[in-house]
């Protein structure tokens, strides 16, 4: 299978052959929603390695950056523009790309968060009985 972009032919750019798929609207949005969810998630909830991350959001502080890195909805938001620039064919599908990546990570991150259940009320801790 000879590409377009082959040294052999002079040419830099590599085209799709004819019968490899082209990226799917429902696929891009799919792989770039978790694309901007790992790396939100990454930059906001985790340490990274030897702690890297951590001793970046200590250095960044309480300024502007801070306070983006502190928040997993503008953090999304942020990452979601170049991607969606990457992935979007023309302005109308970046105008609609860039707020559904960011949704799409924000519904992964609530759908991965660990949720703690509120006590209920009149039933203590201490109490082993079984309620009929």
């Amino acid at each position: 299978m000879r590409y377009a972009g082959d040294t052999t032919s002079g040419s830099v750019s590599r085209k799709r052959p004819s019968n490899e798929p082209a990226m799917t609207g429902f696929y891009s949005l799919v792989v770039g929603g978790l694309v901007v969810w790992r790396l939100t998630h990454l930059l906001n909830a985790e340490d990274g390695p030897a702690g890297v991350l951590v001793r970046l959001r200590v250095w960044v502080g309480d300024g502007m950056l801070g306070d983006l890195l502190d928040c997993f909805n503008c953090l999304s938001l942020v990452l979601a523009l170049p991607i969606a620039a990457w992935l979007a064919s023309d302005w109308c599908d970046f105008a609609l790309l860039w707020p559904a990546l960011s949704g799409a990570a924000c519904l992964l991150e609530r759908a991965t968060a660990n949720v703690v259940a509120p006590p209920q009320s009149g039933v203590t801790e201490e109490s082993d009985v079984l309620l009929r």
